[in-house]
């Protein structure tokens, strides 16, 4: 089921903790509006079987998200999404900030830059609207 909709992706390199990057992931897929209340997470043998992390690693990660409220384990049927963090603004593909953000990235490589570049640009210009310090 979920197999369609997150695919988690683990870089062992990043110096982000392996359960930290599964929170982050699913947080990401609730954002864009992929997971949705009352869909389940595929099982911590299966996310185990397709990234080879330690299932307690899973587990944790698992339970953080239970203690931020955004799912629920249900004993013996698996761990199920309970909140959405996604808006009309970001959830789906014709969301129109993600257009607007499409169109730009599509400019700025047409207009030469790299990835590095974009997330330089990127970084910028978000620090001067969600400055660090006001950041959770």
């Amino acid at each position: 089921m979920l197999a369609d909709v997150i695919e988690f992706r683990i870089d062992r390199h990043s110096g982000v903790s392996t359960y930290m990057q599964i929170v982050k992931q699913v947080k990401q897929a609730l954002r864009l509006g992929l997971l949705a209340p009352g869909d389940r997470l595929p099982a911590a043998r299966e996310v185990v079987e397709a990234t080879a992390v330690n299932p307690n690693t899973v587990l944790k990660a698992y339970r953080e998200l239970e203690r931020e409220g955004l799912v629920e384990g249900r004993r013996g049927l698996g761990t199920y999404v309970t909140k959405s963090l996604s808006s009309e603004a970001t959830a789906g593909d014709d969301a129109p900030l993600r257009k607007e953000l499409a169109r730009w990235m599509g400019r700025a490589r047409e207009g030469g830059l790299d990835v590095e570049d974009v997330d330089a640009l990127y970084s910028a210009v978000r620090d001067e609207h969600y400055p660090v310090e006001e950041r959770p």
